[in-house]
Protein backbone atom coordinates (compact mmCIF):
# COMPACT_ATOMS: atom_id res chain seq x y z
CA UNK A 1 0.00 0.00 0.00
CA UNK A 2 1.23 3.36 -1.53
CA UNK A 3 1.06 6.94 0.05
CA UNK A 4 -0.64 7.57 -3.04
CA UNK A 5 -3.12 4.78 -2.29
CA UNK A 6 -3.93 6.20 1.42
CA UNK A 7 -4.43 9.65 -0.13
CA UNK A 8 -6.72 8.69 -3.04
CA UNK A 9 -9.60 7.59 -1.02
CA UNK A 10 -10.37 4.11 -3.34
CA UNK A 11 -9.15 1.85 -1.05
CA UNK A 12 -11.75 -0.95 0.65
CA UNK A 13 -10.24 -1.81 3.61
CA UNK A 14 -13.62 -3.53 5.35
CA UNK A 15 -15.50 -6.38 3.72
CA UNK A 16 -19.33 -5.93 4.34
CA UNK A 17 -19.48 -9.24 6.58
CA UNK A 18 -16.97 -7.22 8.53
CA UNK A 19 -18.38 -4.30 9.34
CA UNK A 20 -21.78 -6.17 10.33
CA UNK A 21 -19.32 -7.73 12.53
CA UNK A 22 -17.76 -4.51 13.99
CA UNK A 23 -21.06 -2.98 14.44
CA UNK A 24 -22.57 -6.08 15.86
CA UNK A 25 -19.29 -6.07 18.54
CA UNK A 26 -19.57 -2.38 19.47
CA UNK A 27 -23.52 -2.73 19.61
CA UNK A 28 -22.71 -5.45 22.36
CA UNK A 29 -19.95 -3.19 24.23
CA UNK A 30 -22.33 -0.34 24.05
CA UNK A 31 -25.12 -2.57 25.79
CA UNK A 32 -22.75 -3.63 28.68
CA UNK A 33 -21.25 -0.65 29.10
CA UNK A 34 -24.61 0.89 29.85
CA UNK A 35 -25.95 -1.84 32.07
CA UNK A 36 -22.78 -0.99 34.56
CA UNK A 37 -23.69 2.57 34.23
CA UNK A 38 -27.33 1.39 35.36
CA UNK A 39 -25.79 -0.94 38.40
CA UNK A 40 -23.54 1.86 39.55
CA UNK A 41 -25.46 5.00 39.15
CA UNK A 42 -26.45 6.51 42.37
CA UNK A 43 -28.78 9.44 43.01
CA UNK A 44 -32.00 11.08 41.48
CA UNK A 45 -30.67 12.13 38.46
CA UNK A 46 -30.79 8.59 36.28
CA UNK A 47 -31.86 9.23 32.61
CA UNK A 48 -32.82 6.63 30.29
CA UNK A 49 -31.53 8.65 27.55
CA UNK A 50 -28.07 8.90 28.75
CA UNK A 51 -28.10 5.08 28.73
CA UNK A 52 -29.35 5.08 24.81
CA UNK A 53 -26.53 7.51 24.30
CA UNK A 54 -24.27 5.07 25.76
CA UNK A 55 -25.03 2.30 23.37
CA UNK A 56 -25.15 5.03 20.17
CA UNK A 57 -21.64 6.37 20.72
CA UNK A 58 -20.13 3.25 20.91
CA UNK A 59 -21.57 1.95 17.83
CA UNK A 60 -21.30 5.34 16.06
CA UNK A 61 -17.61 6.25 16.26
CA UNK A 62 -16.80 2.65 15.36
CA UNK A 63 -18.41 3.14 11.99
CA UNK A 64 -16.89 6.15 11.83
CA UNK A 65 -13.67 4.78 12.46
CA UNK A 66 -14.28 2.17 9.74
CA UNK A 67 -15.28 5.65 7.33
CA UNK A 68 -11.92 7.13 8.49
CA UNK A 69 -9.88 3.54 7.77
CA UNK A 70 -6.22 4.57 6.64
CA UNK A 71 -7.12 7.50 4.51
CA UNK A 72 -5.96 10.74 5.84
CA UNK A 73 -7.52 12.70 3.46
CA UNK A 74 -11.34 11.78 5.16
CA UNK A 75 -9.81 11.88 8.75
CA UNK A 76 -9.21 15.45 8.42
CA UNK A 77 -12.14 15.95 6.52
CA UNK A 78 -13.83 14.03 9.51
CA UNK A 79 -12.28 16.51 11.87
CA UNK A 80 -13.58 19.88 9.87
CA UNK A 81 -17.16 18.84 10.16
CA UNK A 82 -17.76 17.84 13.68
CA UNK A 83 -15.39 21.01 14.47
CA UNK A 84 -19.16 23.08 13.53
CA UNK A 85 -20.99 20.52 16.20
CA UNK A 86 -21.68 22.54 19.54
CA UNK A 87 -22.20 20.29 22.53
CA UNK A 88 -24.47 22.23 24.97
CA UNK A 89 -26.07 19.16 27.75
CA UNK A 90 -24.75 19.69 31.07
CA UNK A 91 -23.56 16.61 32.50
CA UNK A 92 -24.11 16.36 36.07
CA UNK A 93 -22.29 13.82 37.22
CA UNK A 94 -18.17 14.00 36.42
CA UNK A 95 -18.47 10.40 36.50
CA UNK A 96 -20.32 10.12 33.28
CA UNK A 97 -18.03 11.66 31.40
CA UNK A 98 -15.34 8.75 31.70
CA UNK A 99 -18.39 6.43 30.56
CA UNK A 100 -18.88 8.44 27.18
CA UNK A 101 -14.82 8.15 27.27
CA UNK A 102 -14.93 4.52 27.29
CA UNK A 103 -17.74 4.11 24.99
CA UNK A 104 -15.63 6.37 22.43
CA UNK A 105 -12.83 4.14 23.02
CA UNK A 106 -14.62 0.78 22.50
CA UNK A 107 -15.81 2.18 19.08
CA UNK A 108 -12.69 3.20 18.53
CA UNK A 109 -11.59 -0.43 19.10
CA UNK A 110 -14.48 -2.24 17.50
CA UNK A 111 -14.24 -0.17 14.38
CA UNK A 112 -10.41 -1.00 14.06
CA UNK A 113 -11.09 -4.78 14.58
CA UNK A 114 -9.13 -4.93 17.42
CA UNK A 115 -11.49 -7.41 19.11
CA UNK A 116 -9.34 -8.37 22.24
CA UNK A 117 -8.51 -5.12 23.08
CA UNK A 118 -12.52 -3.97 22.79
CA UNK A 119 -13.74 -6.60 25.49
CA UNK A 120 -10.54 -6.51 26.92
CA UNK A 121 -10.82 -3.22 27.96
CA UNK A 122 -14.76 -3.54 28.85
CA UNK A 123 -14.23 -6.56 31.06
CA UNK A 124 -11.06 -4.71 32.97
CA UNK A 125 -12.79 -1.29 33.31
CA UNK A 126 -16.22 -2.60 34.67
CA UNK A 127 -14.66 -4.84 36.49
CA UNK A 128 -12.89 -1.67 38.47
CA UNK A 129 -16.02 0.25 38.42
CA UNK A 130 -17.94 -2.34 40.30
CA UNK A 131 -15.30 -2.64 42.63
CA UNK A 132 -15.04 1.40 43.46
CA UNK A 133 -18.76 0.95 43.64
CA UNK A 134 -19.16 -1.98 46.06
CA UNK A 135 -16.76 -0.29 48.25
CA UNK A 136 -17.71 3.21 48.02
CA UNK A 137 -14.70 4.08 46.71
CA UNK A 138 -13.09 8.01 48.02
CA UNK A 139 -16.71 8.58 50.43
CA UNK A 140 -16.28 10.61 53.29
CA UNK A 141 -19.31 9.27 55.35
CA UNK A 142 -22.42 7.22 53.91
CA UNK A 143 -25.60 8.75 54.31
CA UNK A 144 -28.44 6.51 55.66
CA UNK A 145 -31.17 8.45 53.28
CA UNK A 146 -32.15 10.93 51.04
CA UNK A 147 -35.17 13.56 52.02
CA UNK A 148 -37.02 15.47 49.53
CA UNK A 149 -39.89 17.60 49.87
CA UNK A 150 -41.24 21.42 48.62
CA UNK A 151 -41.80 23.36 51.65
CA UNK A 152 -43.61 26.84 51.41
CA UNK A 153 -41.76 29.56 53.61
CA UNK A 154 -43.79 29.62 56.36
CA UNK A 155 -43.13 25.86 56.84
CA UNK A 156 -39.20 25.64 56.60
CA UNK A 157 -38.50 26.65 59.98
CA UNK A 158 -41.11 23.67 61.47
CA UNK A 159 -38.79 20.91 59.23
CA UNK A 160 -36.01 21.78 60.39
CA UNK A 161 -36.84 22.00 63.71
CA UNK A 162 -38.01 18.30 63.14
CA UNK A 163 -34.70 17.46 61.46
CA UNK A 164 -32.83 18.68 64.31
CA UNK A 165 -35.32 16.21 66.78
CA UNK A 166 -35.10 13.37 64.56
CA UNK A 167 -31.94 13.17 62.90
CA UNK A 168 -27.73 12.66 64.01
CA UNK A 169 -27.23 14.38 60.83
CA UNK A 170 -28.41 16.37 57.78
CA UNK A 171 -27.18 18.01 54.90
CA UNK A 172 -28.91 20.19 52.32
CA UNK A 173 -27.78 19.24 48.68
CA UNK A 174 -30.35 21.11 46.62
CA UNK A 175 -32.52 23.70 46.20
CA UNK A 176 -35.65 24.10 43.91
CA UNK A 177 -37.36 27.05 43.82
CA UNK A 178 -40.80 27.01 41.94
CA UNK A 179 -41.93 30.80 41.04
CA UNK A 180 -44.98 30.38 42.48
CA UNK A 181 -46.65 32.87 44.61
CA UNK A 182 -46.37 31.06 47.94
CA UNK A 183 -42.90 30.86 47.70
CA UNK A 184 -42.49 27.35 48.27
CA UNK A 185 -39.10 25.39 47.30
CA UNK A 186 -38.29 21.70 46.94
CA UNK A 187 -35.23 21.04 49.18
CA UNK A 188 -33.16 18.05 49.01
CA UNK A 189 -31.27 16.64 52.43
CA UNK A 190 -28.91 14.15 53.01
CA UNK A 191 -29.56 12.62 56.77
CA UNK A 192 -28.58 10.00 59.27
CA UNK A 193 -31.39 9.30 61.85
CA UNK A 194 -30.99 8.74 65.39
CA UNK A 195 -33.02 5.53 65.35
CA UNK A 196 -34.81 3.67 63.47
CA UNK A 197 -38.78 5.12 64.17
CA UNK A 198 -38.84 6.20 60.00
CA UNK A 199 -42.40 6.02 60.76
CA UNK A 200 -42.35 8.38 63.54
CA UNK A 201 -39.92 10.53 61.57
CA UNK A 202 -42.54 10.85 58.20
CA UNK A 203 -45.75 11.15 60.05
CA UNK A 204 -44.31 14.15 61.92
CA UNK A 205 -43.31 15.41 58.70
CA UNK A 206 -46.40 14.72 57.09
CA UNK A 207 -48.54 17.13 59.48
CA UNK A 208 -46.22 20.03 59.52
CA UNK A 209 -49.03 22.49 57.35
CA UNK A 210 -47.09 23.93 53.69
CA UNK A 211 -45.28 20.41 53.70
CA UNK A 212 -45.91 17.93 50.17
CA UNK A 213 -44.40 15.83 48.02
CA UNK A 214 -42.41 14.36 50.65
CA UNK A 215 -40.05 11.63 49.26
CA UNK A 216 -38.16 9.46 51.46
CA UNK A 217 -35.05 7.32 49.83
CA UNK A 218 -33.19 4.50 51.27
CA UNK A 219 -29.67 4.70 50.54
CA UNK A 220 -26.92 2.67 51.42
CA UNK A 221 -23.65 4.93 49.97
CA UNK A 222 -23.58 8.44 49.25
CA UNK A 223 -26.14 9.50 46.98
CA UNK A 224 -25.63 12.44 44.24
CA UNK A 225 -28.91 14.51 43.78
Amino acid sequence: MTPEDILSGNIEIYQPLEIVINLLIASVLGIILSSVYKITHKGLSYSQSFMITIVLVTVIVSMVMMVIGNNLVRAFALVGAMSIIRFRTVIKDTKDTSFIFLGLASGMAAGTSSYFLAFSGIIVISALILILHSTNYGSIYKSEFILRFRAEKNSSEESLKVLEKYTKYYNLLHVESSGDLKGSNLLTYDILLKDKTVDNFMQTLKDIKGLTEIKFIASKTDVDY
